[in-house]
């Protein structure tokens, strides 16, 4: 089993950039295809990204791609998610998820561990 702790949220102002992590404990992350998710505030969790176990595919939820790039660390125990040009549509709860099945899943039934989340607040 492994635990997924994502940190690097907090407060930007809409053009500005962050850089999220997912730290894995337990278990390296090679064995999982990775993804992020995000939840509004009265909206349900949506997918954002998702990367394959070895890092050579990736997906982006259509509404975000070209702002985003998801990527695995060098030690397979950190996934980052970086992300410009930031929007105030883009606040949200951001989770991290590991899916130990589908090659890029996209649906959240199909990820088996997920992390707590890190809030991330754009201000217009």
């Amino acid at each position: 089993q492994v635990q997924l702790a994502e940190s690097g949220g907090g407060l930007v102002q809409a053009g500005g950039s962050l850089s999220l992590s997912c730290a894995a404990s337990g278990r390296t992350l090679s064995r999982y295809a990775m993804g992020w998710f995000r939840q509004a505030p009265g909206k349900e969790r949506e997918f954002v990204a998702v990367i394959s176990r070895r890092g050579g595919r990736s997906y982006y939820a259509d509404s975000l791609k070209g702002r985003l790039t998801i990527s695995r660390g060098n030690a397979d125990t950190t996934v980052y998610l970086q992300m410009n040009d930031l929007k105030a549509e883009d606040t949200a709860v951001y989770y991290c998820a590991a899916a130990e099945g589908p090659l890029t899943p996209r649906k959240e039934s199909e990820y088996d561990y997920w992390g707590q989340g890190t809030q991330v607040t754009v201000s217009s």
